[in-house]
């Protein structure tokens, strides 16, 4: 291969890492804030996605650049989970595209090395319960069924021999008092 076509195909290899990037760039760093609580952690994870994209030799022969990019930065912010060794509760909580806190991952961490984090687990569970009690109990009974065991709603409709907008509407109520009862505790975690 001589000199002129070593430099076509580098040339033409710059503008295809260039293109991908201008393509996806935006696209990919959404997806990751959406999964990493820091907007740090999320430019470094891109950063990574990136070299490891420039280390191709031909992005031709992907025959899905799109899949392939979001396979490896899935991967990657794996990894950045794996990779962390203290964690802190504010390494756990973040807000979604609603503006509303994620306090999800906190409560399926693995706290044993970490007091802060099992405190925080030990107070919201209690909490929970306590502001489960208030509620009438077909509205608890909706509740507890969707979010901690995982039913639908249709499923619960179906076995309470009910509506599905019955069922619906005592899920808005209970989670709109459990809201309330929690602002609390979310609002000492956002501080």
């Amino acid at each position: 291969m001589d000199a002129l076509s070593l430099l076509q195909m580098t040339e033409t290899r710059s503008a295809s890492i260039t293109e991908v990037v201008k393509n996806y760039g935006s696209q990919l760093l959404r997806f990751i804030n959406s999964k990493v609580a820091k907007t740090e952690d999320a430019e470094d994870i891109l950063q990574e996605v990136w070299f490891q994209t420039s280390r191709l030799t031909n992005l031709n022969e992907l025959e899905n650049v799109g899949a392939w990019l979001y396979s490896v930065t899935r991967n990657k912010i794996i990894d950045s989970y794996r990779k962390k060794k203290t964690e802190s509760l504010e390494d756990f909580v973040y807000q979604d595209e609603d503006g509303e806190l994620n306090v999800k991952d906190i409560l399926l961490a693995d706290d044993s090395n970490n007091p802060e984090v099992g405190m925080f687990k030990d107070l919201f569970w209690e909490e929970l319960m306590k502001a489960l009690e208030e509620l009438p109990e077909k509205q608890k009974r909706v509740y507890v069924q969707n979010e901690l065991e995982d039913k639908t709603l249709q499923e619960i409709a179906d076995a309470e021999g009910e509506n599905i907008k019955t069922i619906i509407s005592r899920k808005s109520y209970a989670v709109k008092h459990l809201r309330k009862k929690m602002q609390r505790l979310y609002n000492d975690l956002k501080n």
